[in-house]
């Protein structure tokens, strides 16, 4: 048996046991990168310990550190009720907001993780507060912010268009950002209507100075709330007890009634847009900028600050580390090339095709897209050369393939996700995010070169 072939196998172990067991997939995953690395690829520690992702587990520590703070102080509180003032009370249209706030961001430049860092927790908060499914509100998140992440001035669609160039390719700028926006518009849709979205228009219009969950008792949509009392998708759970009013949170005032202002709140308001600058604007990690405005946060409000680090989503942070260090093994004893030098053997091009979106997508939904898509486009040069097949739709679909999958908890995108959601079972969480993941994983890449490459698009 080869090392690439056992490697793959492990990985499925990995995923069974985690399962069936209930142990933490990312303490297996590390320990699998140790037994594999050692054993089958003849690394040392350092060489296992290269695939370990340093830059996310920092954002991942960094952003939920910051938001915590934020929920400490009531500061996601007054965002919640100030985006209801915005859409004049209509909860349906704030996943929809966001969709197109994460969706404006990545296509005017910003990286689709920090994208999400800056937009997940603030909508993950409204969704608890509203008993709207954490699943629908994440998930609108992400695809959103992969629905502008093609545009011709951002960062993937530069990229992508770059690739392209290099391989001396025909392509399409303006085809592969509406394919992109087109799919991910679709599948928010197709969301939007199966996790409760009907029974969000149904509510109508709620007061901005509801301070909980749209009166007491009120019944939750979607996937439930993620606390453990939701049932199945569409049947919806208990909604949250109304939050407590604190003494600063009484009528009045500039904001009118609802959360007041605080000077804590302000400082952390602004630290919020200045990581938004920080980012955007002079392209700063977003892990060590959000760590950075949480300290100077807590040291100036010890108080608000003082549980916030026991908040940090450690459980995830293990989770995805570990399974990214495995994934790195595998990428440093050639698995994932394997694979993908096997796939683009096939003599039949169709075939091939699929099987390259395939692997693009099962890849991607734990490592890199930009890096997996930098490794495919080359890999089907030969057969796009021989012209059976569209290098515009072909492109098209590999982009949209390993990039909507970009919702799985062990991208860094589901996983930023994961982190940011408050107040809600994780293990549930996490599972509907691993189900829904793997749906896309099954469905979209067919769909893609179905509609894409079978026509013979460029």
């Amino acid at each position: 048996m080869s090392p690439e072939l056992i490697s793959i196998l492990v990985l499925v172990v990995v995923f069974v046991i985690a399962t069936t067991r209930s142990v933490n997939m990312g303490a297996l995953a590390f320990a699998a990168a140790f037994g594999v690395g050692t054993l089958v690829a003849d690394l040392d520690a350092d060489g296992i310990f290269a695939g370990f992702p340093g830059d996310l587990f920092v954002v991942l520590v960094g952003v939920t550190y910051l938001f915590a703070i934020a929920r400490a102080n009531g500061t996601t509180d007054w965002l919640v009720h100030a985006a209801v003032r915005l859409v004049r009370g209509r909860v349906a249209l704030i996943p929809w907001v966001m969709f197109a706030l994460t969706g404006a961001l990545t296509a005017i430049g910003a990286v689709s993780p920090a994208a999400v860092a800056i937009v997940a927790p603030i909508a993950l908060s409204f969704a608890t507060r509203y008993s709207i499914s954490p699943l629908l509100m994440g998930t609108m998140v992400v695809h959103g912010a992969q629905a502008g992440g093609f545009s011709p001035i951002s960062i993937y669609g530069s990229i992508v268009n770059g690739i392209v160039e290099h391989e001396k390719l025909p392509g399409s700028e303006v085809g592969l950002f509406l394919a992109s926006l087109v799919a991910n518009l679709l599948i928010a849709a197709v969301l939007f209507a199966l996790l409760g979205g009907r029974k969000l228009w149904a509510r109508g219009a709620v007061p901005p100075e509801d301070g909980g969950a749209l009166g007491k008792g009120g019944t939750g949509t979607g996937a439930g709330t993620g606390t453990g009392t939701g049932t199945s998708a569409g049947t919806g759970g208990t909604a949250p007890a109304a939050v407590a009013v604190r003494p600063d949170q009484g009528t009045g005032g500039a904001e009118g009634t609802g959360v007041r202002l605080t000077p804590a709140r302000v400082a952390t308001l602004v630290a919020l847009v200045a990581l938004v600058v920080a980012v955007l604007g002079f392209d700063l990690d977003a892990g060590l900028t959000a760590v950075t405005l949480a300290v100077v946060l807590s040291t100036a409000w010890p108080d608000d600050s003082r549980r916030a680090v026991g908040e940090i989503a450690w459980s995830t942070v293990l989770l995805i580390c570990g399974v990214l260090t495995y994934v790195g093994v595998l990428e440093e004893m050639g698995t994932i090339t394997w694979a993908g030098e096997g796939v683009g053997g096939i003599g039949v091009p169709l075939l091939a095709a699929v099987l390259l979106c395939y692997i693009g997508a099962i890849v991607s939904a734990f490592a890199s897209s930009v890096g997996i898509m930098g490794a495919l486009i080359p890999l089907a040069v030969p057969f796009l050369a021989q012209g059976e097949i569209g290098a515009v739709g072909m492109i098209a679909a590999l982009a949209v393939s390993a990039t909507v999958v970009d919702v799985s908890p062990f991208s860094t995108n589901g996983a930023l996700v994961l982190a940011a959601a408050p107040d809600v079972d994780r293990d549930r969480f996490f599972r509907q995010l691993m189900i829904y993941g793997g749906i896309v994983v099954a469905a979209v890449p067919a769909l893609a070169w179905l509609v894409l490459v079978v026509p013979g698009f460029g």
